[in-house]
């Protein structure tokens, strides 16, 4: 076996097609593209959206709000799930740590205590946030509030 007798797998190429030469080839001139309209012409590109001039979906759907990329969202925790935490475990204090290890945030969660529901245990509460209905909850029962 030599190099210059080494050949393709049978089907493995095939001769590209030759466009744009002559009507005797069968692809002369409209070359493959048709008639008319923007596609056959050179330099067409087909810009993103574009639904063949139909009214493209970014401007017919209407649009409306404001969403601020500077916003802070917090994951609500009301005092009756603090509770419950704590009659559960058998907590005293209820920390970011606690709420991860229990399922009611994720680690990367900011949390916001509000005043839903009540609380009956003295609790010393850390997170991010707190509501005043929530701290007034809390510190009437004589536990802590401490913001992270």
């Amino acid at each position: 076996m030599k190099l210059n007798t080494l050949t393709p797998a049978e089907g493995s190429t095939k001769n590209r097609k030759r466009i744009g030469r002559g009507t005797g080839s069968g692809r002369g001139g409209t070359s493959t593209r048709g008639h008319k309209g923007a596609k056959s012409r050179s330099g067409y590109k087909k810009k993103i959206g574009f639904e063949g001039g139909q009214m493209p979906l970014q401007r017919r759907v209407p649009k409306f709000g404001f969403k601020s990329f500077n916003r802070v969202e917090y994951k609500p925790v009301n005092l009756d799930t603090l509770q419950i935490l704590a009659e559960q475990y058998n907590l005293t204090g209820i920390d970011m740590e606690a709420l991860v290890a229990h399922g009611i945030a994720s680690k990367n969660d900011r949390i916001k205590v509000l005043g839903g529901g009540e609380l009956k245990a003295k609790l010393d509460v850390t997170a991010h946030q707190f509501s005043a209905s929530a701290v007034e909850a809390i510190e009437k029962l004589g536990g802590t509030v401490n913001k992270i």
